[in-house]
Protein backbone atom coordinates (compact mmCIF):
# COMPACT_ATOMS: atom_id res chain seq x y z
CA UNK A 1 0.00 0.00 0.00
CA UNK A 2 1.41 3.31 -0.99
CA UNK A 3 1.76 5.37 1.75
CA UNK A 4 1.79 9.52 1.79
CA UNK A 5 5.36 10.80 2.55
CA UNK A 6 5.11 14.48 1.55
CA UNK A 7 2.48 16.89 0.35
CA UNK A 8 3.19 20.51 -0.66
CA UNK A 9 1.23 23.43 -1.75
CA UNK A 10 1.72 25.44 -5.52
CA UNK A 11 0.32 28.74 -5.93
CA UNK A 12 1.32 29.75 -9.49
CA UNK A 13 -0.27 32.61 -11.87
CA UNK A 14 -0.08 31.34 -15.68
CA UNK A 15 -2.59 34.06 -16.92
CA UNK A 16 -4.85 33.93 -13.77
CA UNK A 17 -4.12 32.33 -9.85
CA UNK A 18 -4.21 28.84 -9.05
CA UNK A 19 -3.57 26.56 -6.06
CA UNK A 20 -2.64 23.35 -6.14
CA UNK A 21 -1.66 20.16 -3.97
CA UNK A 22 0.57 17.30 -5.10
CA UNK A 23 1.03 14.76 -3.18
CA UNK A 24 3.90 11.98 -3.06
CA UNK A 25 4.08 8.37 -1.72
CA UNK A 26 6.49 6.16 -0.73
CA UNK A 27 6.87 4.21 -3.94
CA UNK A 28 7.45 7.51 -5.61
CA UNK A 29 3.53 7.70 -7.26
CA UNK A 30 2.35 11.35 -7.03
CA UNK A 31 -1.06 12.93 -7.35
CA UNK A 32 -2.17 16.28 -8.16
CA UNK A 33 -5.38 18.20 -6.96
CA UNK A 34 -6.93 21.60 -7.68
CA UNK A 35 -7.42 23.87 -4.49
CA UNK A 36 -8.19 27.16 -6.64
CA UNK A 37 -10.96 29.35 -4.86
CA UNK A 38 -11.07 32.50 -6.88
CA UNK A 39 -10.36 35.64 -5.18
CA UNK A 40 -9.30 34.11 -1.27
CA UNK A 41 -6.34 31.17 -3.19
CA UNK A 42 -4.30 32.20 -0.10
CA UNK A 43 -6.71 31.15 2.29
CA UNK A 44 -7.13 27.92 0.95
CA UNK A 45 -2.72 28.14 0.56
CA UNK A 46 -2.40 28.27 4.48
CA UNK A 47 -5.43 25.98 5.46
CA UNK A 48 -3.57 23.27 2.95
CA UNK A 49 0.25 24.07 4.42
CA UNK A 50 -0.82 24.77 7.78
CA UNK A 51 -3.46 22.75 8.70
CA UNK A 52 -4.13 19.42 6.40
CA UNK A 53 -0.38 18.49 5.09
CA UNK A 54 0.63 17.86 8.42
CA UNK A 55 -2.28 14.95 8.58
CA UNK A 56 -1.46 13.33 6.07
CA UNK A 57 1.71 12.16 6.05
CA UNK A 58 2.21 8.39 7.04
CA UNK A 59 -1.61 7.86 5.73
CA UNK A 60 -2.41 5.28 3.19
CA UNK A 61 -3.08 6.68 0.10
CA UNK A 62 -5.58 4.30 -0.82
CA UNK A 63 -7.41 5.04 2.34
CA UNK A 64 -9.56 7.81 0.08
CA UNK A 65 -12.79 7.93 2.32
CA UNK A 66 -10.93 7.34 5.75
CA UNK A 67 -8.78 10.40 4.39
CA UNK A 68 -12.08 12.23 3.33
CA UNK A 69 -13.76 11.57 6.32
CA UNK A 70 -10.89 12.35 8.74
CA UNK A 71 -10.71 15.60 7.27
CA UNK A 72 -14.29 16.67 7.24
CA UNK A 73 -15.49 15.04 11.14
CA UNK A 74 -12.17 15.63 12.56
CA UNK A 75 -12.08 19.38 11.87
CA UNK A 76 -15.15 19.87 14.03
CA UNK A 77 -15.41 22.94 11.84
CA UNK A 78 -17.61 21.52 8.95
CA UNK A 79 -18.23 22.78 5.31
CA UNK A 80 -17.57 26.43 4.21
CA UNK A 81 -15.62 27.65 0.62
CA UNK A 82 -11.95 27.25 2.17
CA UNK A 83 -12.82 23.82 4.13
CA UNK A 84 -14.31 21.87 1.04
CA UNK A 85 -11.75 23.41 -1.57
CA UNK A 86 -8.82 22.06 0.76
CA UNK A 87 -10.48 18.38 1.31
CA UNK A 88 -10.97 18.91 -2.72
CA UNK A 89 -7.55 19.25 -3.42
CA UNK A 90 -6.72 15.85 -1.04
CA UNK A 91 -9.26 13.97 -2.31
CA UNK A 92 -8.22 14.58 -6.49
CA UNK A 93 -4.83 13.48 -5.61
CA UNK A 94 -5.72 10.66 -3.75
CA UNK A 95 -7.89 9.38 -6.66
CA UNK A 96 -4.76 10.36 -9.60
CA UNK A 97 -2.64 8.04 -7.09
CA UNK A 98 -4.98 5.26 -7.04
CA UNK A 99 -5.43 5.80 -10.74
CA UNK A 100 -1.67 5.62 -11.42
CA UNK A 101 -1.11 2.52 -8.94
CA UNK A 102 -4.13 0.40 -10.65
CA UNK A 103 -2.89 1.59 -14.12
CA UNK A 104 -6.16 2.89 -14.84
CA UNK A 105 -7.91 6.54 -15.93
CA UNK A 106 -10.18 7.67 -12.71
CA UNK A 107 -13.39 7.02 -14.59
CA UNK A 108 -12.42 3.16 -14.98
CA UNK A 109 -12.36 3.49 -11.15
CA UNK A 110 -15.69 5.22 -10.77
CA UNK A 111 -17.82 2.69 -12.28
CA UNK A 112 -16.64 3.07 -15.89
CA UNK A 113 -17.92 5.11 -18.90
CA UNK A 114 -21.49 5.71 -18.91
CA UNK A 115 -21.23 7.52 -22.10
CA UNK A 116 -18.54 7.56 -25.23
CA UNK A 117 -18.16 11.70 -24.40
CA UNK A 118 -19.26 14.53 -22.37
CA UNK A 119 -21.05 17.42 -24.32
CA UNK A 120 -19.81 20.43 -23.07
CA UNK A 121 -21.27 24.01 -23.55
CA UNK A 122 -19.09 27.10 -24.35
CA UNK A 123 -19.76 31.02 -23.90
CA UNK A 124 -20.68 33.38 -26.75
CA UNK A 125 -20.69 36.56 -25.01
CA UNK A 126 -20.26 40.10 -26.75
CA UNK A 127 -21.60 44.09 -25.99
CA UNK A 128 -24.18 44.15 -28.24
CA UNK A 129 -26.85 40.82 -29.44
CA UNK A 130 -25.53 41.16 -32.98
CA UNK A 131 -22.09 40.72 -31.14
CA UNK A 132 -23.18 37.64 -29.29
CA UNK A 133 -24.96 36.28 -31.66
CA UNK A 134 -21.54 36.26 -34.39
CA UNK A 135 -19.94 34.70 -31.43
CA UNK A 136 -22.09 31.92 -30.88
CA UNK A 137 -22.38 31.56 -34.63
CA UNK A 138 -18.52 30.87 -34.12
CA UNK A 139 -19.41 28.31 -31.71
CA UNK A 140 -21.71 26.58 -33.60
CA UNK A 141 -19.33 26.58 -36.42
CA UNK A 142 -16.60 24.31 -33.94
CA UNK A 143 -19.31 21.63 -33.60
CA UNK A 144 -20.26 23.38 -30.02
CA UNK A 145 -24.23 21.38 -29.31
CA UNK A 146 -24.44 23.95 -26.39
CA UNK A 147 -23.99 27.73 -26.35
CA UNK A 148 -24.41 30.30 -23.09
CA UNK A 149 -25.51 33.08 -24.37
CA UNK A 150 -24.64 36.86 -22.62
CA UNK A 151 -24.67 40.18 -23.87
CA UNK A 152 -24.64 43.74 -23.02
CA UNK A 153 -27.47 45.68 -21.09
CA UNK A 154 -28.21 48.58 -23.48
CA UNK A 155 -27.61 52.04 -20.95
CA UNK A 156 -25.16 49.73 -18.79
CA UNK A 157 -20.89 50.19 -19.17
CA UNK A 158 -20.28 46.78 -18.29
CA UNK A 159 -22.62 43.31 -17.74
CA UNK A 160 -21.54 40.01 -16.29
CA UNK A 161 -20.30 37.52 -18.83
CA UNK A 162 -19.01 39.50 -21.25
CA UNK A 163 -15.44 40.42 -21.61
CA UNK A 164 -12.98 42.17 -24.01
CA UNK A 165 -11.68 38.75 -25.64
CA UNK A 166 -13.91 36.45 -27.51
CA UNK A 167 -12.59 32.83 -25.54
CA UNK A 168 -11.06 34.08 -22.68
CA UNK A 169 -13.11 35.39 -19.46
CA UNK A 170 -11.56 36.59 -16.45
CA UNK A 171 -13.79 37.81 -13.98
CA UNK A 172 -11.42 38.90 -11.21
CA UNK A 173 -9.94 41.47 -12.82
CA UNK A 174 -7.99 43.83 -10.91
CA UNK A 175 -6.05 44.01 -7.21
CA UNK A 176 -9.00 45.55 -5.64
CA UNK A 177 -12.41 44.73 -6.62
CA UNK A 178 -13.84 46.86 -9.43
CA UNK A 179 -17.51 48.19 -9.64
CA UNK A 180 -20.24 47.26 -12.08
CA UNK A 181 -23.34 49.18 -12.04
CA UNK A 182 -26.91 47.34 -12.91
CA UNK A 183 -30.58 47.61 -13.82
CA UNK A 184 -32.87 44.82 -13.85
CA UNK A 185 -35.43 46.70 -15.65
CA UNK A 186 -33.15 47.19 -18.30
CA UNK A 187 -31.43 43.53 -18.19
CA UNK A 188 -35.04 42.00 -18.47
CA UNK A 189 -35.95 44.15 -21.68
CA UNK A 190 -32.88 42.29 -23.66
CA UNK A 191 -32.47 39.13 -22.97
CA UNK A 192 -35.84 37.86 -24.47
CA UNK A 193 -34.24 39.78 -27.49
CA UNK A 194 -31.16 37.83 -27.56
CA UNK A 195 -32.62 34.27 -27.42
CA UNK A 196 -34.82 35.66 -29.92
CA UNK A 197 -32.41 36.75 -32.36
CA UNK A 198 -30.64 33.38 -31.65
CA UNK A 199 -33.01 30.98 -32.52
CA UNK A 200 -33.37 32.82 -35.93
CA UNK A 201 -29.25 32.56 -36.48
CA UNK A 202 -28.93 29.07 -34.74
CA UNK A 203 -31.70 26.98 -35.48
CA UNK A 204 -33.13 24.50 -33.15
CA UNK A 205 -30.52 21.94 -33.14
CA UNK A 206 -28.03 23.71 -30.50
CA UNK A 207 -29.17 24.51 -26.83
CA UNK A 208 -28.87 27.46 -25.58
CA UNK A 209 -27.99 28.53 -21.80
CA UNK A 210 -28.02 31.86 -20.03
CA UNK A 211 -26.70 32.78 -16.65
CA UNK A 212 -28.64 34.92 -14.73
CA UNK A 213 -25.59 35.22 -11.92
CA UNK A 214 -28.06 35.67 -8.75
CA UNK A 215 -29.44 38.82 -9.89
CA UNK A 216 -33.28 38.30 -9.55
CA UNK A 217 -35.76 37.85 -7.06
CA UNK A 218 -37.82 35.15 -7.43
CA UNK A 219 -41.16 36.44 -9.06
CA UNK A 220 -38.67 38.47 -11.46
CA UNK A 221 -36.86 35.19 -12.01
CA UNK A 222 -40.20 33.42 -12.94
CA UNK A 223 -41.23 36.53 -15.61
CA UNK A 224 -37.56 35.68 -17.25
CA UNK A 225 -38.02 31.90 -17.67
CA UNK A 226 -41.53 32.71 -18.49
CA UNK A 227 -40.81 34.92 -21.28
CA UNK A 228 -38.38 32.77 -22.90
CA UNK A 229 -40.21 29.88 -22.77
CA UNK A 230 -40.67 29.85 -26.45
CA UNK A 231 -37.08 30.02 -27.33
CA UNK A 232 -36.75 26.84 -25.61
CA UNK A 233 -33.73 27.14 -23.25
CA UNK A 234 -32.22 24.68 -22.16
CA UNK A 235 -31.48 26.46 -18.42
CA UNK A 236 -31.69 29.59 -16.52
CA UNK A 237 -28.47 29.33 -14.18
CA UNK A 238 -28.34 30.72 -10.59
CA UNK A 239 -31.57 32.79 -11.20
CA UNK A 240 -31.61 33.96 -7.59
CA UNK A 241 -29.53 33.53 -4.32
CA UNK A 242 -30.14 30.05 -3.23
CA UNK A 243 -29.36 30.91 0.20
CA UNK A 244 -33.45 30.83 0.93
CA UNK A 245 -34.00 27.69 -0.90
CA UNK A 246 -37.24 27.67 -0.46
CA UNK A 247 -37.12 30.87 -3.16
CA UNK A 248 -36.90 28.50 -6.05
CA UNK A 249 -40.52 27.20 -5.41
CA UNK A 250 -41.70 30.50 -6.37
CA UNK A 251 -40.27 30.36 -9.60
CA UNK A 252 -41.59 27.40 -10.47
CA UNK A 253 -45.23 28.04 -10.05
CA UNK A 254 -44.76 30.94 -13.36
CA UNK A 255 -41.82 28.67 -15.59
CA UNK A 256 -40.98 26.13 -17.32
CA UNK A 257 -38.10 26.99 -18.15
CA UNK A 258 -35.40 24.40 -16.39
CA UNK A 259 -33.28 26.08 -13.62
CA UNK A 260 -29.36 25.33 -13.04
CA UNK A 261 -27.92 26.40 -9.61
CA UNK A 262 -25.02 25.67 -7.46
CA UNK A 263 -21.59 26.35 -8.76
CA UNK A 264 -20.97 28.05 -5.23
CA UNK A 265 -22.07 24.94 -3.32
CA UNK A 266 -19.54 22.98 -1.11
CA UNK A 267 -21.53 20.34 0.18
CA UNK A 268 -24.82 18.00 -0.25
CA UNK A 269 -26.60 19.90 2.47
CA UNK A 270 -26.53 22.95 0.12
CA UNK A 271 -28.17 21.54 -2.24
CA UNK A 272 -30.51 18.84 -0.29
CA UNK A 273 -33.57 20.44 -0.36
CA UNK A 274 -33.76 21.65 -3.66
CA UNK A 275 -32.86 18.40 -4.95
CA UNK A 276 -35.61 16.94 -2.87
CA UNK A 277 -38.51 19.12 -3.82
CA UNK A 278 -37.34 18.74 -7.33
CA UNK A 279 -37.03 22.79 -7.60
CA UNK A 280 -34.11 22.90 -9.96
CA UNK A 281 -33.14 20.53 -13.13
CA UNK A 282 -29.51 20.92 -12.98
CA UNK A 283 -27.09 20.86 -10.29
CA UNK A 284 -23.85 23.01 -10.76
CA UNK A 285 -21.38 21.78 -7.67
CA UNK A 286 -18.50 21.18 -8.66
CA UNK A 287 -15.52 18.71 -7.80
CA UNK A 288 -13.02 21.89 -6.34
CA UNK A 289 -15.76 23.48 -4.31
CA UNK A 290 -17.94 20.24 -3.03
CA UNK A 291 -15.12 18.66 -1.41
CA UNK A 292 -13.88 16.58 -4.35
CA UNK A 293 -14.76 13.67 -6.65
CA UNK A 294 -15.81 11.65 -3.55
CA UNK A 295 -18.78 14.23 -2.11
CA UNK A 296 -19.52 15.30 -5.64
CA UNK A 297 -20.39 11.35 -6.09
CA UNK A 298 -23.06 11.66 -3.04
CA UNK A 299 -24.42 14.69 -4.44
CA UNK A 300 -25.25 13.54 -7.81
CA UNK A 301 -26.34 10.04 -6.34
CA UNK A 302 -29.06 12.23 -4.29
CA UNK A 303 -30.10 13.94 -7.50
CA UNK A 304 -30.33 11.03 -9.45
CA UNK A 305 -33.03 9.50 -7.42
CA UNK A 306 -35.15 13.07 -8.25
CA UNK A 307 -33.98 13.04 -12.17
CA UNK A 308 -31.97 15.84 -11.52
CA UNK A 309 -28.58 15.93 -14.04
CA UNK A 310 -25.18 17.37 -13.16
CA UNK A 311 -23.97 20.16 -14.87
CA UNK A 312 -20.31 21.29 -12.96
CA UNK A 313 -19.57 24.87 -12.85
CA UNK A 314 -16.39 25.04 -15.43
CA UNK A 315 -14.59 28.20 -15.95
CA UNK A 316 -11.24 29.36 -15.95
CA UNK A 317 -11.35 29.36 -11.91
CA UNK A 318 -10.97 26.07 -12.18
CA UNK A 319 -7.40 24.77 -13.12
CA UNK A 320 -6.89 21.77 -15.84
CA UNK A 321 -6.36 19.66 -12.80
CA UNK A 322 -9.44 19.99 -11.64
CA UNK A 323 -11.38 20.17 -15.09
CA UNK A 324 -9.37 16.60 -16.12
CA UNK A 325 -11.85 15.33 -12.62
CA UNK A 326 -14.56 16.69 -13.54
CA UNK A 327 -14.50 15.12 -16.96
CA UNK A 328 -13.52 11.51 -14.97
CA UNK A 329 -16.86 12.11 -13.11
CA UNK A 330 -19.36 13.26 -16.02
CA UNK A 331 -18.22 10.19 -18.30
CA UNK A 332 -19.07 8.19 -15.03
CA UNK A 333 -21.92 9.35 -13.31
CA UNK A 334 -25.73 8.12 -14.56
CA UNK A 335 -26.85 11.18 -14.52
CA UNK A 336 -25.07 13.63 -16.83
CA UNK A 337 -26.18 16.57 -18.04
CA UNK A 338 -23.90 18.78 -19.07
CA UNK A 339 -20.06 20.25 -18.53
CA UNK A 340 -19.53 23.85 -18.62
CA UNK A 341 -15.86 24.19 -20.72
CA UNK A 342 -14.12 27.66 -20.63
CA UNK A 343 -10.85 27.17 -22.41
CA UNK A 344 -7.48 27.95 -20.59
CA UNK A 345 -4.77 30.16 -21.75
CA UNK A 346 -1.76 28.54 -23.58
CA UNK A 347 0.58 29.63 -20.43
CA UNK A 348 -2.04 27.52 -18.15
CA UNK A 349 -2.33 24.78 -20.42
CA UNK A 350 1.76 24.89 -20.93
CA UNK A 351 1.75 24.94 -16.61
CA UNK A 352 -0.44 21.73 -16.61
CA UNK A 353 -0.04 19.38 -19.37
CA UNK A 354 -3.39 16.75 -19.79
CA UNK A 355 -5.23 14.22 -22.03
CA UNK A 356 -8.58 15.33 -21.70
CA UNK A 357 -9.87 16.41 -25.35
CA UNK A 358 -12.29 18.26 -27.09
CA UNK A 359 -13.98 17.28 -30.25
CA UNK A 360 -16.99 18.44 -32.28
CA UNK A 361 -19.03 19.78 -28.64
CA UNK A 362 -17.70 16.92 -26.79
CA UNK A 363 -14.89 16.38 -24.13
CA UNK A 364 -13.20 12.96 -22.81
CA UNK A 365 -10.74 12.55 -20.50
CA UNK A 366 -8.20 10.53 -21.68
CA UNK A 367 -6.83 6.98 -20.78
CA UNK A 368 -4.26 8.07 -19.06
CA UNK A 369 -3.57 6.60 -15.83
CA UNK A 370 -4.95 8.73 -12.91
CA UNK A 371 -6.57 12.43 -13.63
CA UNK A 372 -4.42 12.22 -16.87
CA UNK A 373 -2.96 15.92 -15.93
CA UNK A 374 0.07 16.96 -14.04
CA UNK A 375 1.55 20.55 -12.89
CA UNK A 376 5.42 21.64 -14.49
CA UNK A 377 6.51 22.98 -11.33
CA UNK A 378 9.65 24.71 -12.87
CA UNK A 379 7.22 26.52 -15.21
CA UNK A 380 5.04 27.29 -12.31
CA UNK A 381 7.80 29.24 -10.50
CA UNK A 382 7.88 31.93 -13.53
CA UNK A 383 4.75 32.80 -12.52
CA UNK A 384 4.22 34.37 -9.38
CA UNK A 385 0.75 35.18 -7.18
CA UNK A 386 -1.05 38.10 -8.35
CA UNK A 387 -3.56 39.54 -6.40
CA UNK A 388 -7.28 39.52 -7.74
CA UNK A 389 -10.07 40.13 -6.84
CA UNK A 390 -14.10 39.33 -8.40
CA UNK A 391 -15.74 42.49 -9.20
CA UNK A 392 -18.62 43.86 -6.79
CA UNK A 393 -21.56 44.81 -8.50
CA UNK A 394 -24.29 48.06 -7.53
CA UNK A 395 -27.66 49.29 -8.58
CA UNK A 396 -28.16 52.57 -10.41
CA UNK A 397 -28.76 54.25 -6.88
CA UNK A 398 -25.84 52.56 -5.48
CA UNK A 399 -26.73 50.21 -3.69
CA UNK A 400 -24.59 46.85 -2.93
CA UNK A 401 -26.08 43.58 -5.06
CA UNK A 402 -25.17 40.50 -5.58
CA UNK A 403 -22.15 40.02 -8.77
Amino acid sequence: MPRIVSARVIVTCPGRNFVTLRIECDDGTTGVGDATLNGRELSVASYLADHVVPLLIGRDAHRIEDIWQYLYRGAYWRRGPVTMTAIAAVDMALWDIKGKVAGLPVYQLLGGASREAVMVYGHANGATIDDTIEAALDYQRQGYKAIRLQCGVPGMASTYGVSKDRYFYEPADADLPSENVWSTSKYLRVVPELFERAREALGWDVHLLHDIHHRLTPIEAGRLGKDLEPYRPFWLEDATPAENQEAFKLIRQHTTAPLAVGEIFNSIWDAKELIENQLIDYIRATVVHAGGITHLRRIAALADLYQVRTGCHGATDLSPVCMAAALHFDLSVPNFGIQEYMRHTAETDAVFPHAYTFTDGMMHPGDAPGLGVDIDEELAKGYEYRRAYLPVNRLEDGTLWNW
